[in-house]
């Protein structure tokens, strides 16, 4: 029966980012680290991206594929707002270059391994500790234990709540023939697209260079489309409203990411816990998750290396989770137009302050400055009912977050 001192099952962002700060050298406590992965199959994430602002010179900048200071949102109308994001900058991040880079510090690593099982449980052991109970490649039943277990997959269902909506996307690699991308400016919410009766829409595009770029339409709303409904949109968004024909499609990524004012609970046991959207780390109101991973999963090792039980508090502060339940509620009412809510903020706060108040890192005067400038009304009507909101249980299972972690995920 393998054991280890940590037991991580999943190997998505959330998963690879703890096992990557618990065997950074200089602990401690040494400890010994078992990655649970699900094998080559449907269980296994594909490639996808993720994305999040930090200045330059950060951790995982050598895997980086590209990076914006200078953001941009559309109106309806077409008109642009662009924000200078200094001293962030938006950075994108590919998995499997991110994969590569955490894998070259895993490998020489001592006191780290590697097994791939499909998972049918994660539970406490019945004589302390934790267990991981799922059957190797040839179908026998294989249990791991460890001292803690750190549960990384997406949720299997999502918890009660007052207001859930996903965001739900699938973007597109593309390559024109002529210049046609801003290499300098991300595109973070384009809104002429067509809107949905609850929520919103918007394309997002992110440019490689003049002739290439990520180009994704995305929608906040309470079910996801058909895909050939995904298709439409980009196709509309590339030839008509970007003059972007004739291009060509290299790769594709689709993702749903919860967006719920439920409680997501990171400790699952008495040694069981759970890290990335299952612990939490998903902001309600945007759908980021990268960030928090991080600091969620830095929180963890600190303790760790340090011989301390794990400290699982959420990668949110109260007050911002409260501000997340009002502005989803809103949206999902009609109460706040979305679009006009989004173009709003980004006319009215500073870049730096948004961006923060977007990743959930915002001092409280920053918060508070950002929700003076949201619809004063529709926004305290909100906050007067939300207490006699009863929380319910999302009707369908959304899809596994192949997690683009992007404005309005990962595992």
């Amino acid at each position: 029966m393998p054991y280890a001192d940590v037991v991580i099952v999943g190997a998505g962002a959330a998963g690879l980012s703890l096992a990557y700060r618990l065997c950074a050298p200089g602990a401690e406590v040494e400890l010994s680290v078992l990655l649970v992965d699900a094998p080559p199959g449907p269980l296994r994430p594909p490639p996808r991206t993720w994305c999040f602002w930090e200045p330059p010179g950060g951790e995982f900048d050598a895997a980086v594929s590209a990076s914006w200071r200078r953001l941009r949102v559309r109106a309806a109308d077409g008109s642009a707002t662009v924000a200078v994001a200094s001293p962030l900058r938006y950075k994108m991040l590919r998995s499997d270059a991110f994969t590569g880079l955490v894998d070259r510090r895993l490998d020489s690593a001592g006191g780290f391994g590697r097994v791939e099982l499909t998972v049918r449980a994660v539970r406490d052991a019945v004589g302390g500790g934790g267990e991981v109970v799922g059957e190797d490649a040839r179908g026998r039943r294989t249990v791991v234990t460890g001292r803690y277990v750190f549960d990384s997959r997406p949720p299997g269902r999502l918890p009660a709540a007052r207001t859930t909506l996903l965001q739900h996307f699938t973007g597109w690699f593309v390559h024109t023939r002529r210049p046609v991308f801003e290499p300098d400016t991300a595109d973070l919410m384009d809104f002429r697209t067509p809107q949905p009766r609850h929520g919103l829409s918007f394309a997002y595009v992110l440019p490689l260079d003049a002739r290439s770029a990520l180009v994704e339409y995305t929608e906040f709303s309470r079910t996801p489309l058909e895909p050939a409904a995904y298709t439409e949109a980009l196709e509309h968004h590339l030839r008509e409203v970007l003059g972007a024909s004739p291009y060509r499609v290299s790769a594709t990524e689709h993702g749903v990411i919860p967006m719920t004012d439920g409680r997501f609970r990171p400790r699952a046991g008495r040694s069981v816990f759970r890290v990335g959207t299952a612990g939490g780390a998903t902001r309600p109101s945007t759908g980021y998750t990268f960030s928090a991973v991080q600091r969620q999963t830095r929180s963890l090792a600190a303790a760790l290396r340090a011989g301390e039980p794990p400290r699982t508090p959420s990668p949110y502060r109260a007050r911002s989770l409260a501000m997340d339940a009002v502005m989803l509620r809103a949206l999902d009412t009609g109460r706040v137009d979305g679009a006009a809510f989004f173009t709003g903020l980004f006319r009215s706060v500073p870049p730096a302050r948004l961006l923060r108040f977007l990743d959930g890192s915002a001092p409280l005067r920053e918060e508070l400055l950002v929700g003076l400038r949201t619809p004063v009304a529709p926004m305290l009507r909100t906050v007067a009912e939300l207490p006699f909101r009863a929380r319910r249980f999302y009707p369908a299972q959304p899809a596994p977050a192949s997690s683009l972690p992007h404005l309005p995920d990962e595992e």
